[in-house]
């Protein structure tokens, strides 16, 4: 596996990990209050920051464990690089869109927030997709 691949697995898995954690401490947190009164700004600073963490220490331990032949970038890694990150940062302009709309419109911050923590955790989850769809599957360019 290349080690490209093996990063897009890592920052899938780390991703949905990191987002799934903070779902389960702010629903957790709701209880029968409403769930824009609960306190998520350290919840979501932890989580991310976790994240980026757990994110380069796999790296870089996947690099390690990488032969050297097979950490080489070719022009195929960067054609799937390109392609995954054109796929994932649709979701990243939506939530922009989306983020703008809802500040137009005075929702509070709660929603704000966890609205642009959603379309970045899927704009990453998707283009990991896109990429190991790309290198299990096969990748044409145009």
């Amino acid at each position: 596996m290349a080690l490209e691949e093996k990063r897009a697995w890592i920052m899938a898995l780390v991703t949905a990990c990191a987002y799934a954690t903070y779902l389960v401490i702010i629903l957790s947190r709701a209880g029968d209050g409403p769930l824009a009164e609960v306190p998520y700004v350290a919840a979501l600073l932890w989580t991310v920051g976790v994240a980026i963490a757990v994110t380069i220490v796999l790296s870089i331990a996947a690099a390690l464990t990488t032969p050297e032949d097979s950490r080489r970038k070719d022009e195929r890694d960067r054609e799937i690089e390109r392609f995954g990150e054109y796929v994932g940062h649709s979701f990243t302009v939506i939530g922009g869109v989306s983020t703008l709309v809802m500040a137009m419109a005075e929702v509070g911050h709660f929603w704000i927030a966890n609205a642009i923590y959603l379309a970045f955790a899927l704009s990453g989850l998707l283009a990991s997709v896109a990429k190991i769809s790309a290198y299990r599957r096969g990748f044409q360019s145009w």
